[in-house]
């Protein structure tokens, strides 16, 4: 998850982070496709195909990866600006404009839920739902012109 609500500001009970995410999917072994790369949106939505789109995931155009095996995952996050989603190599999902929006968050605080507010920073979560995960390196890249005295939110 990455523009990700300040934890801090979060409720008990909230189920996610308001927030933008890419969800990463390995194969089920049932011949069924299941791309990894996939956005997944929780109390946010994003311009997809130059329209707001409302839907809580989108996939990608990524191959399903089956079995135990390492992938490159990168993702190019310009602030509310052009994001993509980078799957070892080939750019899988591009999409602009994250905002707050939709219901797919329960339990939020309503003052930090302002539809149609711009997320250009915010936090990173790394999570599983359920399943296993493991990362070999994790490298951030700041790539913002400038950085603002203070201010270490990722852009």
């Amino acid at each position: 998850m990455f523009h990700s609500q300040d934890p801090r500001k979060m409720l008990k009970n909230q189920d996610w982070p308001i927030s933008i995410e890419m969800q990463f999917l390995g194969g089920l072994g049932d011949g069924k496709e299941r791309p990894t790369g996939n956005m997944c949106s929780p109390g946010t939505h994003v311009v997809y195909n130059g329209k707001l789109s409302e839907e809580h995931c989108i996939n990608s155009t990524s191959k399903t990866y089956h079995g135990d095996q390492w992938v490159t995952a990168e993702l190019i996050v310009h602030g509310d600006s052009v994001i993509q989603h980078v799957i070892n190599g080939d750019t899988v999902l591009q999409y602009s404009k994250p905002q707050i929006g939709g219901s797919v968050v329960n339990g939020h605080d309503p003052k930090e839920k302002i539809d149609g507010k711009l997320l250009n920073n915010g936090f990173i979560a790394l999570q599983s739902e359920g399943q296993p995960v493991q990362f070999r390196t994790v490298k951030l890249l700041d790539l913002s012109q400038k950085t603002r005295s203070g201010d270490r939110s990722i852009n």
